[in-house]
């Protein structure tokens, strides 16, 4: 049966989410709610629903709606999800909420634990590992073909350099200085989390190239980071905004290294390539051939759709809260480690530990 869903926030992706949920057999797209009364009206004329201007009224004159969909922005793209969210889920509502979690760590623990205490879902828009060659590389951990994981290295950035570059306009990230790191660090952290589990210790060298300097921007736009996993593995991540061009393997890479092979996922949607360990090759020199799985998929859109299917699944067939994909829980655990990163940055690169996450608890109805 099709979940019924209102959707606040109606702008760029809001939009995109309500036109997932129009091809989606598990979705009933209900309400929008925006508080820039043209921007609800619009999408609830384009999708014949209703539209709201206050989460409130949405629902006090919705009461059968099951999913709230936050994706509101704001400063640090993550400053307006605290109190709808709340309000969703004092109000009973599973909430799916767009990454960040927050932009204040304090909020992101606290919606984390008030969703544990109403017994709702809450899930988070951690979409960059909901493609089909972050599957494939799944399946090749799952089944042994990696072995012990020796190494993570992520890279993921935009596309720019000097020519390109254009000073912050927004007050939603002009004048603050994290809000790369706030935005963005989200997406590769929450993917090595997925494949390499927790991080415990972090380090990272941060700057900005010259031409921000000069301009006046004070965003700490180049971050390059060096995490121990739980596991005993190495980790690195190189993410910039736009400071330099593309280099090997576009925007975004994702490799993982271990004792029986080793997969690269290249540009997240469009392919894997996988590198058994073997007899008989050279330690320095010749490469054996990797197999390459190619997705057909070029358009990163495509994990949006794959995303919100997974957390209607989810829903649908009632998994322990705590399991869910791409969790709240999981969403806090990549906020944690960027404030790592904040305070690791402050403290001139020191090795800083991620605060813990709050414990498992499992849910008795489940656990018989």
């Amino acid at each position: 049966m099709a979940l019924k869903i209102g959707i606040v926030g109606m702008n760029g992706i809001g939009n995109r989410h309500a036109d997932c949920y129009a091809g989606e057999p598990l979705a009933q797209l209900v309400a929008v709610c925006d508080v820039v009364k043209e921007r609800a009206d619009k999408a609830a004329e384009k999708h014949g629903v209703k539209a709201y201007y206050s989460l409130e009224e949405m629902l006090r004159q919705e009461p059968e709606l099951e999913i709230v969909d936050i994706t509101t922005g704001g400063i640090e793209n993550g400053s307006w999800h605290f109190e709808p969210a709340m309000q969703a889920i004092a109000a009973g509502k599973h909430v799916l909420i767009e990454k960040p979690l927050a932009n204040n760590i304090e909020e992101g623990r606290e919606l984390v634990r008030f969703a544990a205490e109403k017994k709702v879902y809450l899930g988070c828009n951690l979409n960059h590992y909901f493609s089909a060659p972050a599957q494939r590389a799944r399946q090749y951990m799952d089944e042994g073909d990696i072995g012990e994981t020796v190494y993570c290295l992520a890279k993921m950035g935009f596309n720019g350099g000097e020519e390109l570059y254009a000073t912050p306009k927004s007050p939603k990230d002009k004048g603050q200085p994290y809000f790369h790191m706030k935005a963005f660090l989200t997406h590769p952290f929450s993917v090595m989390r997925y494949y390499c589990g927790d991080i415990t210790h972090i380090q990272t060298f941060s700057n900005q190239a010259g031409f921000r300097k000069s301009a006046g921007d004070i965003t700490v736009s180049i971050n390059s980071i060096h995490v121990k996993f739980a596991s005993g593995a190495a980790g690195y991540l190189l993410s910039q905004r736009g400071d330099a061009t593309y280099g090997l393997g576009g925007w975004w890479t994702m490799e993982v290294g271990g004792t029986k092979g080793t997969f690269c996922i290249e540009n997240c949607v469009e392919k894997v390539s996988y590198w058994r360990a073997q007899k008989g090759v050279p330690s320095i020199g010749s490469h054996p051939q990797p197999e390459v799985t190619s997705s057909g998929v070029t358009e990163f859109n495509s994990t949006f759709n794959n995303r919100l299917r997974a957390f209607l699944e989810d829903v649908s067939n009632g998994v322990p809260r705590e399991h869910i994909r791409a969790s709240g829980r999981d969403a806090l655990a990549v906020l944690e480690y960027t404030y790592a990163v904040i305070e690791s940055y402050e403290q001139g690169g020191a090795v800083v530990r991620p605060h813990p996450l709050p414990a498992f608890h499992g849910d008795p109805l489940w656990m018989k």
